[in-house]
Formats: C-alpha cells, sequence, structure tokens
C-alpha cells in the first residue's frame, strides 16, 4: 500500500512530536517534509531521520497529499499568505492551529472553499505519545478517506474524537488543549502542599506525581465514573472527606467551570484577532 505524503509548515515543538509519531508507527520518512525558517527546527528535522527540510515552501513540498498546518496564530496570515494558489488541488489541509477558523484559513490559502481543511486541536502529551486531539472537517472535507488520513496522523501520538461542529473545537480547546496546565497546577499545589507539611522538595514532587499519574491509569482503565471512583476512597469520617469537603467549600467545580469558560471565550476571541 502506497503512503501518503505530509508536509509539515511549520517544525516547532507539536511538529516534531506528530513527525515522531509517524516514523515510530511506521510511517516512511521519504514521505515528510519539514518547512520551517528555523534552524534548529531544521536540524530536529533532519536528526529524526527527514531529508525533506526547507526553509521555506517550495512547489513539491506544496503537492503532498497532506498539509500540517503547526505554526502559531498571530504568525498564520505572514506564514500562509504567500502558500495562496499553491497547493496541490488534491491536497488535504490539516490545521493545529488554535482558534482560526476554517474559512480564514481557506481565504489566505486562496482555496475557493473550506472543502480540503480539516481543523484540529491536539494537547502537549502528544509530545510523549499521551495526546488527546479533537478534530473537525466540514460536510465537504468529510470524505471517509480524508478523515481517516487526518486521524491515522494524530493517533499516532494519542487518541482522538471527531466533534461535528466548528465550534466545539473552542470546547475542546478549554478542556483538553489547555487542560494539561489545569493538572500541572495541580500537581505543583499538591507538591508545595506536602512541602509545607514537612516533605523533603524531592519526596514531594514524586508523591505528587505518582499519585497523579495513578489515579489517571486507574480512571481509564475502570468501568466507574469519576464520581464512583471518588467516593471508593472517601470513607465516612476520613481523611479524604475532609480533604474533599474543603475543596467543595472552595467551590472548586465553579472555579473550574469558570476558568474552562475563560479558555473557550479567549479561543472564540483569537478567531476573530487573527482571523479574517
Amino acid at each position: 500500500m502506497t503512503q501518503p505524503t505530509v508536509t509539515f509548515i511549520g517544525g516547532g515543538n507539536m511538529a516534531r512530536a506528530i513527525y515522531g509519531g509517524l516514523l515510530d508507527s511506521g510511517f516512511t520518512a521519504a514521505n515528510l517534509s519539514v518547512v520551517d525558517p528555523s534552524a534548529a527546527a531544521q536540524d530536529n528535522a533532519r536528526q529524526a531521520g527527514i531529508e525533506h527540510v526547507f526553509d521555506s515552501a517550495l512547489g513539491e513540498a506544496l503537492l503532498a497529499d497532506l498539509i500540517v498546518l503547526a505554526i502559531k496564530p498571530q504568525m498564520t496570515k505572514a506564514a500562509l499568505q504567500p502558500l495562496a494558489g499553491q497547493l496541490g488541488t488534491h491536497s488535504l489541509v490539516l490545521s493545529i492551529v488554535a482558534g482560526i477558523n476554517a474559512e480564514s484559513l481557506a481565504s489566505l490559502l486562496g482555496l475557493s472553499d473550506i472543502g480540503h481543511i480539516i481543523r484540529c486541536m491536539p494537547n502537549t502529551p502528544a509530545l510523549v505519545g499521551e495526546g488527546m486531539t479533537g478534530l473537525y472537517a466540514s460536510t465537504e472535507a468529510g470524505s471517509a478517506e480524508g478523515k481517516a488520513l487526518a486521524e491515522r496522523v494524530m493517533s499516532s501520538v494519542g487518541q482522538c474524537v471527531w466533534v461535528e461542529n466548528e465550534s466545539d473545537l473552542d470546547v475542546i480547546t478549554a478542556i483538553s488543549g489547555s487542560g494539561p496546565a489545569y493538572f500541572f497546577l495541580f500537581i505543583e499545589s499538591l507538591t508545595d502542599a506536602a512541602i509545607a507539611l514537612g516533605m523533603n522538595g524531592e519526596s514531594a514532587r514524586k508523591l505528587a506525581l505518582q499519585t497523579a499519574l495513578g489515579a489517571s491509569r486507574l480512571a481509564s482503565l475502570s468501568s466507574d465514573d469519576a464520581a464512583t471512583l471518588r467516593k471508593n476512597v472517601t470513607s465516612p469520617g476520613g481523611t479524604t472527606e475532609q480533604a474533599i469537603q474543603a475543596f467543595e467549600a472552595s467551590d472548586i467545580r465553579g472555579i473550574v467551570a469558570k476558568a474552562t469558560q475563560a479558555a473557550a471565550r479567549r479561543s472564540v476571541e483569537l478567531s476573530k484577532e487573527f482571523g479574517l
């Protein structure tokens, strides 16, 4: 079976995670290209075994079966406008650019419609193969072949879920896109709490990290939902109950809701700020 060709516009950390995942899954390096003006990004791609590395997008690279847009939102216009009208007629665009909607991307790339664009929102655990990616394809871009290719690429670094509406990606951004930072903050806070209770820094960090890892692993493997698992740990009158009551008294659910609403709102703002 012939493998598709994939070109990455942008070779930063997320692109590096994705092409690394593809290579680890058996994808042929000769079918991959990376375009990035950064010498460091180019070196990383070559060290991974990719030979087709460029500082600017060339005609051949833009004729790939899949063009992965792995650039920052504020760089989108400058990076894509020079590519307008140069993509292959069969090329599918997979955008991991946060907040920039398909209509804006199509306009910047000189495409007549959004039929060749699939948007996705991955997260940083993709760097260790444990990513969570939300994908959206319009009706026009939703061919089985195109969606299968996009999912194949993103599944190389974790799990995927498709959403029905493009606006759902703002929710994905708020929950899983920004979500790792929420858990890092909790780990950081739990570590600080352990130190305040007299634990040394190294042990405190290990306790917090392994507890987070173990709890996540248990939740992912269990048939019980998170609420049931929490109740299973919370003995009446015990230590866990006291901690949970303190969390609830501080309105932890309201805090999480407020935080994720703020993230979703900012995702919408990005579309207006950097889109067309």
